[in-house]
């Protein structure tokens, strides 16, 4: 086998260097630093996983691709996360292995080239739907790329706005599902009462209105991917039951005493700390280590300010498209003005800001005056945030957008990218303390 390789992959204009002893091949590793080693996972002496961890702590950019004839999703998601690039089955074509090697290296390459690439080259950091060329998100969007094949469940991290819900749909795109459902399910906008019955439909009879049978969100993500927003919000009656169903891959629907068996891919996210809920009892323990069998954390976009002029550009491509305004960018002045803020609301008001700009811009270019006038107030300055909270932030955001759409709270909800019933929410202490009534849509 390792003759078929190095012939293979000489052919490519490769330099390999092969060895049948894992002791011997981690000196070699050592003394040669490659930019890539093809691992086995079951050797004499010392397993793959072994040698993987000793890799990846001895140079974290080789790339390590693991072959295995004993294929199983644990141990391809255990090889992922311990820094495997991927992780293939054997026997492999030679043909395809190739071609793998060749993405790898081209990747490498990537990698290599993307801190001396000019801003102006925003379209070649694109990935599924997100832009970024910070080290965090590459490295996220590299993650993704290896675990979208073989996950059953992730639990996705960071605060509110950092588009999370881009990383699930991303997920699902690229895995082997990707054709099939996607369903949302916001675990904070539906009432206790009638949790349940959304997530897992019920039967006709089961309740007063219940006129017929209906299928609950899971049983629409069947066969594909359901996507648990702001988890970290369920209650710990409903925990169980989710817990349950991730166990025994299976549903009930209110009022049947029939189990419904499902094949679905759970993807969670939360803006949460839910180690720090499953100290405070508020989130089961179980349930924690059940979804976050592979983890991942987004940055805020005060961590990633590297992306910014990327994501600036993104949107007002996208929202001068959305409204066919020929708009070529942002004055200089513009951008200092946007760089300078601290964005509490993450990639979601930049959005809304740059979306909002565009909307009231009548020339080629967003300059301050379509900005809104809070990002020039003081206290919204990086490194000046404790002169204005978060929460006065997020009412004068949400106030300018209701301004903005003339107080229809549908066409609010759909710029703020949240649901009608958290908009409610916000709303009710501004118009308690205001005295005024918001047009309703």
């Amino acid at each position: 086998m390792l003759e078929l390789l190095q012939d293979a992959l000489s052919d490519m204009g490769l330099r390999v260097i092969t060895s049948a002893d894992p002791e011997e091949g981690l000196q070699i590793i050592k003394q040669h630093r490659p930019h890539m080693v093809l691992l086995d996972l079951n050797m004499p002496k010392l397993h793959g996983m072994e040698v993987l961890e000793q890799v990846v702590n001895f140079d974290p950019a080789i790339e390590v691709l693991l072959l295995t004839g004993d294929y199983s999703t644990s141990s391809a998601v255990q090889a992922i996360q311990k820094g495997a690039a991927d992780y293939l089955t054997k026997p492999i074509a030679i043909d395809a292995l190739t071609a793998r090697v060749a993405k790898s290296l081209e990747e490498i390459q990537i990698k290599r080239d993307t801190f001396q690439l000019d801003g102006e080259l925003a379209s070649s950091f694109k990935f599924q739907g997100m832009v970024a060329r910070s080290p965090w998100m590459l490295d996220l969007f590299s993650k993704m790329r290896r675990i979208a094949p073989h996950f059953r469940t992730v639990l996705v991290g960071g605060p509110s706005g950092t588009g999370k819900e881009l990383v699930a749909r991303a997920l699902h795109a690229m895995s082997p599902v990707g054709s099939s459902a996607f369903v949302v399910c916001n675990c904070a906008g539906v009432p206790e009462s009638l949790a349940e019955s959304e997530w897992f439909g019920y039967v006709k009879g089961a309740f007063t209105g219940a006129n017929q049978d209906k299928m609950g969100l899971f049983e629409h993500a069947n066969g594909g991917t359901i996507f648990l927003d702001e988890i970290g919000e369920m209650p710990l009656n409903l925990q169980a039951k989710l817990l349950r169903v991730l166990q025994s891959h299976e549903i009930q629907r209110v009022g049947s005493p029939v189990a419904r068996k499902l094949d679905v891919r759970v993807i969670a996210a939360t803006n949460r700390d839910l180690k720090q809920e499953v100290r405070e009892k508020r989130f089961r323990e179980d349930l924690y280590y059940r979804l976050s069998v592979v983890e991942m954390k987004l940055p805020s976009l005060a961590e990633r300010k590297e992306d910014l002029p990327l994501l600036q550009r993104h949107f007002v491509e996208k929202f001068a498209s959305e409204y066919n305004k020929n708009i070529g960018g942002i004055s200089r002045r513009a951008q200092n003005l946007l760089s300078r803020y601290h964005w509490p609301g993450n990639i979601r008001e930049l959005e809304n800001v740059i979306g909002n700009a565009c909307m009231m811009s009548d020339g080629p270019m967003i300059d301050i005056a379509n900005l809104p006038p809070e990002l020039s107030q003081p206290g919204a300055a990086t490194g000046d945030t404790t002169l204005i909270s978060l929460a006065e932030v997020e009412r004068n955001h949400v106030r300018r957008v209701m301004e903005l759409v003339g107080g229809n709270k549908l066409r609010a909800a759909e710029i703020l990218g949240i649901s009608r019933s958290t908009l409610y929410t916000l709303l009710a202490p501004m118009e308690a303390s205001e005295g005024k009534i918001v047009k309703s849509s």
